[in-house]
């Protein structure tokens, strides 16, 4: 492998000559060897990078233009575009276990811009500190980056895949409308219902932990950038962290306003928690409806049986012909995860100090997870086991028919005491409850 020198304000470093990043990229490839490389930098973090960059240097050619010229404008611009489309993907190595403040991923950021800017232009035009970081310190660039990533996967992943997933619910709903069924509580039998009203409640679920997750978002679209080292601003243009967060909205197509404390935007992650907090809610929601749909497909002979889901693969090795409910496991391995994830992040939300929150690229790996993962189980059980979901008619007829709750309908007419000595006689002599209660007189 061949090699060219860069240096840093600690000395010179070889870098691989075929990479953009430069001499603190490296020290942190070297310095950190957590995770085999595993763990890096999400896709979402680098590409929220090129866009926040893009606008710093677009309101820095404004504000400053003798420092930030219409020339280095143009190339850096080119090079984040560059960033933003996945082309530069293989110069962003950097695992998530590096420093808490994420310095060393907006190095990253810098020195892939600068020097493919650079190449671009022919010559060594742009510094990665002086030209790209312009205006910007890692401590208000690595939390604007974790907002914009955050808020983007929410609402182009996320909230799709659970809109995809109500609108199957719906279908299954109007399909089952005439079904009555026996409802259960506490795994025990309980009084009818309609199988399509079962379903509305697996989808109103959803509908609501998308209210709740657009709520959560809403904080998010709050950006430190500007706030620079500890929120002061020093060495940042006055009102450039509102055209930053103006700009930033054009080139996301998202909406995002400069956050009102900058102390706390760069201290506190409370935002982070509260949205995470919503992906957890339906995480758990989703945990719920996987375990609803694997208890009534159980069987097929010896479980509740009241529905077929597909039968996607062989389900065992050693036993012919068995079909397992291995969406609905996908799904609550997912929901377990997420769970993880929220403690993970409430505990990096914790340990501030000061002015700064140094836990931030673990909570920015987690929370992309989650929402990545959520999604991805979304769409895999709606297509892969939801939209295949029949009703066994006949095993739901017998089971109502069958249940000692039936007996709840006779409360107004006999009272309760008598209605429950009802059941209990046409249980303990395995007869039906119109026999038990005409014997009763």
């Amino acid at each position: 492998m061949e090699y060219r020198t860069e240096h840093d304000s600690m000395g010179e470093v070889r870098v691989p000559a075929d990479r953009y990043w430069g001499a603190q990229t490296q020290r942190s490839l070297e310095n950190f060897r957590i995770g085999a490389g595993k763990e890096t930098m999400p896709e979402e973090i680098i590409k929220a990078f090129g866009h926040l960059k893009k606008a710093a240097a677009a309101v820095n050619n404004r504000m400053v233009p003798e420092r930030m010229t219409e020339e280095k404008l143009g190339y850096i611009a080119a090079a984040c575009d560059e960033v933003i489309s996945g082309k530069l993907s293989e110069h962003f190595p950097l695992v998530v276990f590096q420093t808490g403040s994420g310095t060393q991923s907006n190095m990253n950021a810098n020195e892939v811009i600068a020097n493919r800017a650079n190449e671009l232009a022919g010559r060594k035009l742009c510094h990665p500190n002086d030209d790209v970081n312009m205006s910007q310190s890692s401590n208000d660039t690595f939390p604007t980056a974790m907002h914009i990533a955050a808020v983007t996967v929410c609402e182009d992943r996320v909230i799709p895949a659970s809109n995809r997933l109500i609108t199957a619910f719906r279908k299954l709903e109007k399909e089952n409308e005439g079904i009555v069924k026996s409802g259960r509580t506490h795994l025990q039998d309980a009084v009818p219902i309609r199988f399509s009203q079962e379903i509305s409640g697996w989808r109103s679920s959803l509908e609501t932990d998308i209210e709740m997750i657009n709520r959560a978002i809403e904080p998010l679209r709050k950006l430190a950038l500007g706030g620079t080292a500890v929120g002061t601003g020093l060495n940042c243009p006055e009102g450039f962290d509102e055209a930053a967060a103006q700009k930033i909205s054009e080139l996301t197509g998202k909406r995002f306003v400069t956050a009102e404390n900058k102390f706390h935007a760069l201290s506190s992650r409370d935002e982070m928690v509260f949205a995470h907090g919503a992906l957890k809610a339906l995480a758990c929601d989703l945990m719920k409806i996987a375990n609803d749909v694997r208890w009534l497909a159980s069987g097929p002979r010896l479980g509740l049986g009241e529905i077929t889901i597909p039968a996607n693969e062989p389900g065992s090795s050693i036993m012919p012909g068995k079909v397992n409910p291995t969406q609905c496991e996908a799904v609550t391995m997912v929901a377990c995860q997420v769970m993880g994830n929220d403690a993970a992040v409430s505990m990096a939300a914790s340990q501030g100090n000061f002015e700064l929150n140094v836990f931030m690229p673990v909570r920015a790996y987690d929370f992309i997870q989650s929402a990545r993962l959520l999604a991805d189980a979304m769409v895999s059980f709606c297509d892969n086991c939801v939209t295949g979901i029949r009703a066994n008619r006949e095993k739901m007829h017998d089971n109502l028919h069958n249940s000692l709750m039936l007996v709840t309908a006779l409360n107004p007419y006999i009272g309760y005491e008598k209605a429950a000595e009802t059941a209990k006689k046409a249980y303990a002599e395995g007869i039906s409850l119109y026999d038990a209660c005409v014997s009763r007189g």
